[in-house]
């Protein structure tokens, strides 16, 4: 049962280190809101979600919200507990209807033994047991296992491992097992904080589709931009001590934001213009007896002068270009039959590829698939079997998944880059660090007590420190907040060696690649494009494949009921001709759909390099004031296209 009422924070604010978090900020939270909380890494972010949970008092201000209200909490770190199997951990989200079987088994042992029909206590109990019986059905407590299968299943467990104890798993998976006990109490407020950090595409897109329906409000942290667009409709951006609230998704609160503070700039200059006139006209009359009552009444209206205020804007972010790529042979790596096993286990089996020079590959799959495995064969920190051979001249960079933990915490930052830098590096590195945003006494922080997006971006500056050909990047976008993920994007888009990413950002991937390799299980199967023309294609191949299903079911339905004979040569051979022309005809209206698609692509794209460079959009929005309805109206259009171009495809797989 869902509240249909409100969370009120009023007036909160919370300091450190005599420095505001936040400033007397006030907001109210709507039952069906989707809120996405944004803002630079340190913001406040995970602290405004720890305030609402209640495990995080504030340090003034009120957090208020009806009685009875259930706040489901996904910190980001999180100890776990150890003695239960992945199915026995989850249905602990079913604490009520855990108590309602003690109660009622225990009451149908007293209705057993005793004898005592016609008293009041017996009367009373079966009028207990109807209750309990009725809360129990109300609560659904008879589709606990199917409703927990369900979740387990959609964030990427199988059915094999609901009987295997949590302490086998990861961080990661152990991170699931929470998200799905909190989904499954279903809260009147759901507060995620990065809850895609360890979950593989599949499992992202499964989430997406749980939240899209789900009756409660949302509040989530996330630097998943496709994540965010496709589950807010609110943004709540934290900037200096201040929020600032958008009735929109990511992506339009962007261009929204720039669109507001370009306004408020134009006033504040036309009024600023207003102000000086005025002040020169003050003294000019002021000195005149005739004229002094006028310069009065000119200095009144100055006073009672509402000044337009510009929002104060946060606009730190890294600043960072990979050194050129030397020279490398046209061959980078060659794998032939590798096989990697833990114990029983069998992980990659019988793997055959050739990276060469400029190749851009994005892994992707299922979370345990290979991924990780395949990257560590690749630079050579695993074992395996069968024969990889690198290419000549041919210098590795490595950004591994756990990069941050080989950090040693008792360092500072700066001796951390000073320990491994050599030759010219040397001679700049606070240079270096500064584009990194390490600059003054942060330079002087331990590494212990830097946050997940502090040492990302310092082992991401590490890793500038040599020049190399062939980067190999495990999950590098992983704490980084939106501006430091761009940043890193722009600079691998103008890398000019050759690039492994390992990623479920599918906006971070979008355009980095040329080649996707996908990971089903024991080997890879590569596709040309990027992370939207894999998922296209695969969604479609899905498609095909269950309408292949459908048709011969139908098919064979048909025959069987009409008790159909075999037929004659020459029905079949007019058969095979009508085929052969349909096919043609939708070959060729699949070459115009791909034309046009390929058009509006690169239309969409430009108009996305446009947005997200504020001096660019702020141009192009004199010459075009609709600009985002113009943008809006190509993602429609490229939408469609893609919808009618699958249906064309899948048409042509069952004609």
């Amino acid at each position: 049962m869902y509240l249909c009422s409100v969370i009120s924070i009023a007036n909160l604010s919370v300091q450190f280190g005599g420095t505001y978090l936040f400033d007397e900020i006030s907001f109210l939270v709507n039952p069906r809101d989707r809120i996405g909380l944004v803002g630079k890494n340190g913001a406040g972010k995970s602290t405004l979600l720890k305030i609402l949970s209640g495990e995080q008092p504030s340090d003034g201000g009120e957090v208020a919200m009806p009685s009875g209200s259930k706040i489901g909490y996904l910190p980001q770190e999180m100890h776990h507990a150890d003695g239960c199997t992945v199915m026995e951990e989850a249905k602990k989200a079913f604490a009520e209807l855990a108590k309602l079987e003690i109660d009622t088994e225990y009451i149908n042992e007293q209705l057993t033994i005793r004898t005592d029909y016609e008293s009041d206590e017996y009367t009373e109990l079966i009028h207990r047991l109807h209750e309990v019986t009725e809360r129990y059905q109300l609560l659904d407590g008879y589709n606990v296992d199917s409703v927990t299968e369900q979740v387990l299943l959609g964030l990427g467990f199988t059915r094999e491992d609901f009987d295997r104890q949590t302490v086998e798993f990861s961080g990661g998976w152990r991170m699931r097992v929470e998200l799905a006990k909190i989904l499954l109490q279903k809260p009147d407020v759901l507060l995620l904080d990065e809850p895609t950090n360890h979950l593989d595409i599949e499992s992202i897109q499964w989430l997406e589709d749980f939240l899209g329906s789900y009756p409660g409000a949302i509040i989530l942290v996330s630097h998943d931009r496709a994540f965010l667009d496709n589950i807010t409709n609110r943004t709540i951006e934290i900037s200096v001590g201040k929020i600032f609230d958008y009735k929109a998704n990511y992506s339009k609160y962007v261009i929204l934001r720039t669109e507001r503070r370009s306004t408020q700039e134009a006033a504040a200059k036309n009024q600023q213009k207003y102000i000086e006139k005025t002040e020169i006209l003050i003294d000019k009359y002021r000195a005149k007896a005739n004229k002094a009552s006028f310069a009065q009444s000119l200095i009144k209206k100055l006073d009672k002068l509402d000044i337009v205020e510009v929002d104060e804007e946060d606009n730190a972010s890294i600043r960072f270009s990979f050194p050129p790529a030397p020279h490398s042979g046209k061959v980078i790596v060659r794998a032939e039959k590798l096989g990697k096993s833990y114990g029983e286990k069998m992980i990659l089996e019988n793997v055959d590829f050739v990276l060469e020079r400029g190749d851009r590959i994005g892994f992707v799959g299922k979370n345990g698939a290979g991924k990780t495995t395949l990257s560590k064969i690749v630079v050579g920190e695993t074992d395996h079997t069968g024969k990889l051979v690198q290419g000549h001249q041919v210098k590795l960079g490595y950004f591994a998944q756990n990069q941050t933990e080989t950090l040693n915490g008792e360092l500072t930052v700066l001796q951390t880059i000073d320990d491994v830098a050599t030759g010219d590096a040397r001679k700049n590195i606070r240079g270096l660090l500064g584009s990194f945003l390490f600059s003054g006494d942060t330079v002087e922080k331990k590494v212990k007590v830097l946050s997940g997006g502090e040492k990302n971006r310092l082992a991401m500056c590490k890793l500038l420190l040599t020049p190399y050909n062939f980067l190999v990047l495990d999950e590098p976008t992983n704490h980084l907040d939106m501006r430091s993920k761009d940043m890193l994007k722009q600079a691998l888009l103008k890398f000019d060696g050759t690039l492994i990413v390992v990623s479920h950002d599918r906006d971070f991937l979008q355009g980095l690649t040329t080649k996707v390799f996908e990971f089903p299980g024991g080997n890879i199967r590569q596709h040309y494009g990027d992370i939207y023309d894999f998922l296209a294609a695969k969604k479609i191949a899905n498609l095909s494949e269950l309408n292949r299903k459908n048709t011969l079911q139908a098919q064979q339905k048909d025959a069987a009921k009409q008790n159909v004979q075999p037929k004659a040569k020459d029905e079949s051979l007019e058969i095979k001709k009508q085929q052969d022309k349909a096919t043609k005809q939708l070959d060729n209206e699949i070459k115009k759909q791909e034309e046009h698609i390929a058009t509006l692509e690169a239309l969409v794209k430009t108009m996305d390099e446009i947005m997200t460079d504020p001096e660019r959009f702020k141009e192009a929005s004199k010459n075009e004031p609709a600009i985002f309805e113009k943008y809006q109206k190509l993602q429609n259009e490229l939408t469609t296209a893609m919808e009618a171009w699958e249906k064309l495809v899948v048409e042509k797989e069952v004609v």
